[in-house]
C-alpha cells in the first residue's frame, strides 16, 4: 500500500508513515466529541479493524458514550464513529471488543449512574454491558446486561483460553472512605461460552486493578498483569489452574503510574506490554497516587513470560520535552491498548493530546525489538488518496 508521509497527523482518521520511527500512524475522527478516551480494537474474519473508545464531555457525566471506527483491510482511512451506546442517565465506559461464538462482534462496557452532588466518583455504581453488531461494528443492537452486580468494572476483553475457558478480568468497586484504593480483582470463568459465569477473587489484590489476562504456558499456567493504584509498578499474579485459583500480586520492575496497560503473548512466544513508564517518586501503600504524568507510551518485551523485560521501546514520545522540569510540558498519552493481527503486525491505540482523540499505530515486533526497519509505506500518494 501507498502511505503519504507526515509530518502532522489530521483528525480524520488518514493513515501516515513516520519514517523515524518506522509506524504507521493516524489520528482517529472525533466525530465531535470535546474528549476521548480508553480504546479498544479488534480484528475482524475479512481483515478489516475496528477501534471504539467512550466520547463525550468528560469522563463520569451522563453523556459519555461508546462510539467506534472501522478500518478497511489496506485501507487508508479510519471511518467517522458510529454510536454503540447512549443511555441517557449512565456514563458508559472502559469498552472492550470480543468475537462472540455466536458470529457477532460484542461491544463490553461498564455503565454508572451520572455524577451526582458530593460524590465525583459513582463507580460504584456500574453494571457491566454488552451490544452485539453482526454488521462488522456499522451498526448496533440494544444493550443487554452481562454482570449486574453494582460496582463491577472492566477493561481488557474476554480470553478464550486453549482449553476453550472463557476468562474475563473484573474488578469491584465500593463507596468507601478509601475510594478506589480499596478495589479488588476478580476473575469472571465461563466454561460453557458465556452461558454461566462463577467470580474467582484473587487473594491480595486490593488495589491492583485492570488484570490482563495472558496464557503464558501449557496446562493452564496464565499470568494477570495489573495497574497500580499506588501507582508504584505494573503487578504480576499467575494461575497454573486455568484461572481456579491466583497467587498474591507481586512487582514486576515495569514502572506503573496508576493508569491502564494492555499485555498479550505474541506469536513468537514473547509477552508485550504496552504502558506509560513513570510512577510516583513516593508510593505509599494502600493509597492510591495520581502523579498525572502519562507521557511517553511504550511496548516492554519478555522472553520469561512476564518476569524479566530486557527489550522495552518508547513507541509514543509526546512533546519530547525531557528532565524533571519539563515532565509536565508533555500533554497527556495514555489508556493503550495493544494488539497483534494474524498479519502478525501489532497495533496500538491511545488516547492522545489529554484526551482530545485516539491515536492509531500499526508496526512490527521487530521494530520493537531494533533489529530491523521495515519499510511499512511509500510516499507517492495519489490526487484521490490526497483529497
Amino acid at each position: 500500500m501507498v502511505y503519504p508521509q507526515l509530518p502532522g497527523l489530521t483528525p480524520d482518521g488518514r493513515i501516515y508513515e513516520n519514517v523515524d520511527m518506522g509506524t504507521l500512524e493516524a489520528f482517529l475522527p472525533t466525530g465531535g466529541y470535546p474528549t476521548a478516551h480508553a480504546p479498544a480494537m479488534l480484528e475482524l474474519p475479512d481483515g478489516a479493524l475496528l477501534c471504539c473508545w467512550f466520547a463525550g464531555t468528560y469522563e463520569g457525566s451522563a453523556d459519555i458514550r461508546i462510539i467506534c471506527s472501522r478500518l478497511e483491510k489496506d485501507g487508508l482511512q479510519w471511518s467517522q464513529p458510529v454510536d454503540i451506546s447512549g443511555d441517557p442517565e449512565r456514563s458508559e465506559q472502559n469498552p472492550s471488543l470480543f468475537a462472540g461464538n455466536d458470529g457477532a462482534v460484542w461491544a463490553i462496557y461498564t455503565a454508572q449512574k451520572d455524577r451526582q452532588a458530593g460524590k465525583d466518583n459513582m463507580q460504584f455504581t456500574s453494571q457491566i454491558r454488552v451490544q452485539k453488531s453482526t454488521d462488522g461494528g456499522k451498526t448496533w443492537g440494544p444493550y443487554e446486561t452481562l454482570f449486574a452486580r453494582e460496582g463491577s468494572f472492566c477493561r481488557q476483553p474476554i480470553q478464550v483460553l486453549s482449553n476453550g475457558r472463557w476468562i474475563f478480568a473484573n474488578w469491584l468497586c465500593t463507596d468507601s472512605p478509601d475510594g478506589l484504593s480499596g478495589d479488588p480483582t476478580a476473575l469472571q470463568i465461563s466454561d460453557d461460552e458465556g452461558k454461566t459465569w462463577r467470580q474467582v477473587d484473587m487473594p491480595g489484590s486490593r488495589g491492583r486493578v485492570h488484570a490482563n489476562v495472558v496464557e503464558i504456558g501449557p496446562d493452564g499456567h496464565l499470568a494477570a498483569f495489573m495497574r497500580s493504584r499506588e501507582a508504584d509498578n505494573i503487578y504480576r499474579s499467575e494461575s497454573f489452574d486455568w484461572g481456579d485459583t491466583w497467587s498474591v500480586p507481586a512487582p514486576t520492575p515495569l514502572p506503573n503510574n496508576n493508569s491502564s496497560i494492555s499485555a498479550l503473548r505474541l506469536q513468537s512466544g514473547r509477552v508485550a506490554v504496552a504502558y506509560n513508564p513513570t510512577c510516583t517518586p513516593d508510593p505509599q501503600p494502600g493509597k492510591a497516587a495520581w502523579p498525572g504524568l502519562r507521557c511517553p507510551v511504550a511496548v516492554a518485551l519478555s522472553e520469561d513470560g512476564g518476569l524479566t523485560f530486557p527489550v522495552i521501546r518508547w513507541m509514543e514520545r509526546g512533546e519530547g520535552y525531557m528532565g524533571d522540569e519539563n515532565k509536565t510540558n508533555n500533554r497527556q498519552y495514555e489508556y493503550p491498548y495493544l494488539m497483534q493481527s494474524r498479519d502478525g503486525m501489532l497495533h496500538l491505540a491511545f488516547a492522545a493530546y489529554t484526551r482530545k482523540g485516539v491515536k492509531y499505530m500499526r508496526f512490527s515486533e521487530e521494530a520493537v525489538l531494533g533489529r530491523k526497519r521495515e519499510k511499512v509505506g511509500l510516499y507517492n500518494p495519489t490526487a484521490a488518496q490526497m483529497k
